[in-house]
C-alpha cells in the first residue's frame, strides 16, 4: 500500500511501527516521506498514494476521491502557526504595522495561511500587501535579513525562532482557540474511498497505540527523518502534535475541521464542503 507522510518527527512517530511491519495483518507500506505541500499536490492527481497526510486546508479539493479517517492526524491546542517579525519592528507590538507588507507563508494550501488569512481579516486594516509562498526552512532567514517583513511559520520554529532575532506577531493557534474554543486543525490523515476505510483507521491506531507505548522505539527512524536533529526538540514536536486528537478526531475535531474549512469558504479562500463528506 503507498502511503505519503511528512519526515516530521509527529508523523514519523505515528507511523513507525506500521512503516517497520510490528503490526500483525497490516499490508506492508512504500513510503513517500514529502512535506506537506508535495501531499498536498499528489491527493489532487489522478494517480496519488492509497493513504496520505495532508493539511486539513486541501480537504475541499480532495474529498470526492479520499475519505477524511477518525485517527492519525494532528490537531491540538497551544501548537498553531507563528507570525514573525524583526525584533524592534512595529508589527512586533502592533499587528496593523503588517497592512500592505511582505508576508512569507510555507504554502497557500495549509491551514497555517488560512488561519493567517482569518485572522489578518480582523486584524490587518486592508490587509497585507504582497504574499511570498517560499520553503520553509528559508523563511526564518527571510525575515531575519529584511527579504519579507514577515513569515509564517510552522512545527519546530515555535522553538527555534528567537535564535533568529526573530519576534512574534501572534500565535494564530491561541486566537483561533480563543475565538472558537476549538482545537486547531493541522493535518488530516486521508484515504482512498474505495478502500475498507475500517481496516486502514484501526491500523493507524494500533501504530499509534505502539508508539505511545514504544516510545524509545522509534527513535532513531524519527530523528534520521527530522529537519531539526536534536532530540530535544524532536520530542517536544511529538509530545505537541501526538495527542488525544491523533488517536480519535471525536466531536471537537471534526468541529473544528468544519469550522475552519467554513470559515474559509464565506472569505473566498477554499470551496465550500458538505459536513457530510467529512463524515
Amino acid at each position: 500500500m503507498r502511503i505519503a507522510f511528512s519526515p516530521c518527527p509527529n508523523d514519523t512517530f505515528v507511523f513507525h511501527a506500521w512503516v517497520h511491519g510490528l503490526l500483525p495483518g497490516a499490508p506492508k507500506l512504500d513510503v513517500t516521506y514529502a512535506d506537506i505541500d508535495v501531499t498536498n499536490s499528489l491527493a489532487a492527481g489522478s494517480n496519488g498514494p492509497e493513504v496520505l497526510k495532508i493539511s486539513c486546508a486541501a480537504l475541499p479539493w480532495v474529498l470526492s476521491e479520499y475519505a477524511l479517517l477518525p485517527c492519525g492526524g494532528a490537531l491540538g491546542r497551544g501548537c498553531g502557526p507563528l507570525v514573525l517579525t524583526r525584533s524592534g519592528s512595529a508589527s512586533a507590538k502592533d499587528p496593523s504595522a503588517l497592512s500592505g507588507r511582505r508576508v512569507a507563508v510555507p504554502s497557500e494550501r495549509s491551514t497555517a495561511y488560512l488561519l493567517f488569512r482569518l485572522w489578518a481579516a480582523q486584524h490587518v486594516p486592508g490587509g497585507v500587501g504582497e504574499i511570498l509562498i517560499m520553503p520553509f526552512h528559508e523563511i526564518m532567514p527571510a525575515v531575519r535579513d529584511g527579504a519579507v517583513d514577515a513569515g509564517l511559520v510552522i512545527h519546530e520554529a515555535r522553538f527555534t525562532y528567537p535564535s533568529y532575532g526573530l519576534a512574534l506577531v501572534t500565535d494564530l493557534g491561541k486566537w483561533w482557540e480563543d475565538d472558537t474554543g476549538l482545537p486547531i486543525p493541522l493535518g488530516a490523515i486521508i484515504a482512498r474511498r474505495s478502500l475498507d476505510l475500517d481496516a486502514i483507521a484501526g491500523w493507524i491506531r494500533a501504530s499509534v497505540e505502539y508508539a505511545w507505548a514504544h516510545p524509545e522505539a522509534s527513535r532513531e527512524y524519527v530523528l534520521r527523518h527530522a529537519q531539526e536533529l536534536n532530540p530535544e526538540v524532536a520530542q517536544a514536536h511529538i509530545d505537541l502534535y501526538v495527542n488525544g486528537f491523533t488517536a480519535a478526531l471525536g466531536e471537537d475535531g471534526y468541529a473544528a475541521i468544519h469550522a475552519l474549512l467554513s470559515r474559509a469558504a464565506q472569505e473566498g479562500l477554499v470551496p465550500e464542503v458538505d459536513p457530510a463528506a467529512l463524515r
